[in-house]
C-alpha cells in the first residue's frame, strides 16, 4: 500500500521558519535554480523571497504537491517509497 506522500523525489525538506531563520541549504541549491513546493501551493512564495534574499535562485510550483500529482508527476512517501498527496 502506497503511503502518504511527503514530497517530490530527491526533494529537500526545508520547513519555511528553518528557511527565515538561515538554515544552511544543500551545495545543488547554489549551482541550479530551486522548485519551491508545500502541500497546497500556499507558502512557497514567501519561501521564494527569503530564497532570493539569499542569492538563491528558487521558483514556486503554482498549486503546490497537488498539482504536482495531477499532472502525473512522481511523489513519494516517508520511506521513498510511492506516495500520494491527501
Amino acid at each position: 500500500m502506497a503511503g502518504r506522500a511527503r514530497a517530490a523525489p530527491g526533494a529537500v525538506h526545508l520547513p519555511l521558519q528553518a528557511s527565515a531563520a538561515g538554515t544552511g541549504l544543500p551545495p545543488a541549491a547554489g549551482v541550479r535554480p530551486v522548485l519551491v513546493i508545500c502541500r497546497s501551493g500556499r507558502r512557497p512564495q514567501q519561501a521564494v523571497e527569503l530564497l532570493r534574499a539569499r542569492g538563491v535562485e528558487a521558483v514556486a510550483v503554482v498549486g503546490g504537491m497537488r498539482a504536482w500529482a495531477d499532472a502525473g508527476l512522481p511523489v513519494v512517501g516517508p520511506a521513498g517509497a510511492s506516495g500520494i498527496v491527501a
